[in-house]
């Protein structure tokens, strides 16, 4: 959630004293005084200093959070959750970056990296963007069912009244969209809502947490080498209830098509491989078993162009067939055609490119470990906030009545 500041002279002077990193510092060498390089102009965001109702109240309160299970067990580690580790036979998790992150924490990891983000300001008059922390999905998750709206948007309304502040650049669930103050926000979430200009999908947190660059560069090779048993899996529950779901006609598949394809039945196995797996009353468009496919070098088929093509514009090429393959809903659900015989029909050549293009993608989809840094690879926080200040340049742009440079 952000904020479009207005003092845009103020953004090319530096300011001593008025930032909070080691970029804005001017350096004394033989006693002569050098002008100051700002390497963070255009950069900087300031942090609003929101109450605690909007965010550390919640996680105070945070078995009221998700009514299918606890998940104060996973605030642990700034959010990431409990560390895993190796167990029997399995030999999965090479170092210690792996944790048993639940994937509804992001806004707590994301403030969590915000805190150590190098361009911070402690003078708003020089943010290219306001940060604001308000934990709106963890918030709204606790009154989705059985509430009325004026219960939903209590929280929502209430920031606003608090936050009276003009040109404002930053929810689902809520009417924090439509209420005027939010139309020049722009809202970061695992997905975005549909139809709304300012609202981006960022990927739903993984289990990987790297806090070096070897890790991730060892994890790809890893997933270069490993022997793949199967053509194609699945993992999840059925939604008899759900007249739209195909997952039963995919299952079904899955079950015919037999040793090509592994399932993972989480109706019935919830204790044990499934345990990690939240099956819930209905579907989105994006689950981050998406981000989990990527993440071990699998290439993604989705169903419908929402799952990951209008939402992840910003870590994903626009070129979808490089990395994943597309098969329309309807076809699975009218029984047209045969998920094996589609993937079977992909030449090998191709699929090993775009194999390699997935496991290229690892680094763009993962959230590093908030105690370190790594040094030469961006990762999804990182690619957002260039996003975020890219977009603030453009609307100052068109704002100045020139030509977008977005095309």
């Amino acid at each position: 959630m952000w904020s479009v500041r207005g003092h845009w002279k103020q953004m090319e002077k530096t300011v001593a004293g008025k930032c909070l990193n080691q970029f804005c510092q001017s350096p004394k060498i033989f006693g002569q005084i050098h002008p100051i390089v700002d390497e963070c102009v255009g950069q900087y965001i300031y942090v609003h200093n929101l109450p605690s109702r909007f965010n550390d109240d919640l996680l105070e309160d945070c078995h009221s959070i998700n009514q299918w299970y606890d998940i104060c067990e996973y605030l642990s580690n700034s959010g990431l959750g409990p560390q895993l580790s190796n167990s029997g036979d399995v030999d999965d998790f090479p170092n210690k970056s792996w944790f048993a992150t639940d994937q509804f924490l992001l806004e707590v990891i994301f403030r969590t990296r915000m805190k150590d983000y190098k361009c911070l300001t402690n003078d708003s008059a020089m943010a290219s963007a306001v940060y604001v922390p308000f934990y709106a999905g963890l918030e709204i998750s606790r009154h989705l069912w059985g509430f009325n709206a004026s219960v939903r948007d209590a929280v929502s309304n209430d920031l606003i009244k608090f936050w009276r502040m003009p040109n404002n650049e930053s929810f689902w669930g809520s009417n924090f969209l439509r209420l005027p103050e939010s139309e020049n926000m722009t809202i970061l979430g695992i997905e975005s809502s549909h139809g709304a200009d300012n609202d981006f999908g960022i990927p739903y947190p993984t289990y990987f947490h790297p806090s070096h660059d070897s890790e991730v560069f060892e994890w790809q090779n890893s997933m270069r080498r490993k022997r793949r048993q199967y053509l194609f899996s699945f993992a999840g529950a059925d939604r008899p209830q759900d007249g739209d779901s195909i997952r039963g006609e995919m299952m079904n598949q899955c079950r015919a098509s037999r040793d090509k394809c592994k399932l993972l039945d989480c109706a019935f196995d919830k204790k044990n491989n499934c345990k990690t797996i939240s099956v819930m009353q209905m579907d989105s468009f994006t689950r981050r078993s998406t981000f989990d496919s990527i993440l071990a070098g699998c290439i993604p088929v989705f169903f419908h162009p929402v799952s990951a093509y209008r939402q992840y514009l910003w870590h994903l090429p626009k070129e979808h067939t490089k990395y994943s393959v597309f098969i329309p809903m309807n076809y699975i659900k009218e029984g047209i055609v045969s998920i094996e015989k589609v993937l079977l029909g992909i030449p090998e050549q191709r699929m090993l490119a775009m194999r390699e293009e997935v496991i290229s993608l690892i680094p763009k989809i993962i959230y590093a470990n908030p105690s370190s840094k790594l040094e030469t690879i961006e990762d999804a926080f990182d690619i957002s906030i260039r996003e975020v200040l890219q977009r603030v340049k453009e609307m100052r742009r068109v704002g100045r009545g020139e030509r977008s440079t977005v095309g």
